[in-house]
């Protein structure tokens, strides 16, 4: 299981996650029943922020499950990110052109849905295909464009969506993937729970009504409670601060929540600019960094 956290402001997009990755295994139940799923391990080292093109101001996280057939998505992404290098990325339904000088933000969604979309065709059994459930936040700049967007993708039952614009590029905000129960709670003011509970409660009552039936008709009201703390002047520091305590918060409420521990590891935040491009805040490695230091750069007048 997962959190993942993007803020986008005037000054550029934030990008946040756990590193929680959770093994787990279907459980018999009675003939009929649904399917139980029993925890059998949660690893703390998963990878879910990568910059999809090197040198370029381009980012995304994922959250959901892990893999695709025997493959991780850490694995499919960086095969992904080498295939734009090249500049093209060819699929088995035809070749897909992309210019490092000349791209849009939702050309690259477009380009992670359908090589993703073709990964997920690849697994033989049915079963194992439509349990592959997954989404993926995009942040970054379009090339000669002045303001970050943000976008999403979302993989259900192992076949992918086209993508969706979280919010227009003049406007700031906070979007999330993953187990976002007490992210709702602190953000939007009310747990995501609330429009089933009381569908459940009023059925009785008023006879039948949904959940969606009640998010319509309530929704307006209840976004006056949407906590104010994104604001599009905001300095990067600061997004980079608020995801930081987004995470830490879900990461948080998973370690006192009933049942296992299914967000957690450390926290990775990478920070997208238009001048800087994607860079690293956090970030965890498996090897000693004093083997990886950075080439020291001197500069002369």
């Amino acid at each position: 299981m997962s959190i993942a956290v993007i803020i986008g402001v005037h000054d550029g997009v934030v990008l946040a996650a756990d590193s929680a990755s959770t093994l787990t295994v279907g459980v018999p139940q009675q003939p009929g029943s649904q399917p139980a799923v029993g925890v059998l391990n949660v690893y703390d080292n998963a990878n879910k922020i990568f910059n999809l093109y090197k040198g370029k101001p381009i980012g995304c996280i994922t959250f959901g499950s892990g893999s695709i057939g025997n493959a991780s998505i850490a694995t499919l992404v960086k095969d992904l990110r080498f295939t734009l290098t090249k500049g093209d990325v060819k699929l088995t339904n035809g070749v897909i052109k992309f210019d490092p000088k000349h791209y849009a933000i939702v050309q690259v969604a477009e380009i992670l849905a359908r090589f993703l979309d073709e990964e997920c065709a690849k697994v033989s059994d049915a079963a194992e295909r439509k349990g592959i459930n997954m989404g993926f936040l995009l942040g970054g700049y379009s090339s000669d464009e002045p303001l970050g967007e943000s976008w999403s993708v979302e993989i259900k039952n192992g076949v992918a969506g086209h993508p969706v614009e979280l919010r227009k590029k003049h406007d700031p905000g906070i979007s999330w993937g993953g187990q976002g129960e007490v992210l709702s709670r602190i953000v939007q003011g009310y747990s995501p729970a609330l429009f089933q509970i009381l569908a459940q409660t009023m059925r009785g009552q008023q006879g039948p009504v949904s959940a969606d039936q009640l998010s319509q008709k309530l929704g307006p009201a209840l976004m006056h409670l949407q906590a104010s703390i994104v604001f599009a002047p905001m300095p990067i520091q600061d997004a980079i601060d608020l995801a930081r305590f987004l995470v830490h918060s879900a990461i948080m409420f998973s370690r006192f929540a009933l049942g296992p521990q299914i967000i957690g590891g450390p926290i990775e935040i990478a920070a997208i600019t238009k001048h800087e491009g994607f860079k690293w805040i956090s970030r965890k490695h498996y090897y000693d960094q004093s083997l990886n230091k950075e080439p020291t750069h001197v500069i002369c007048d």
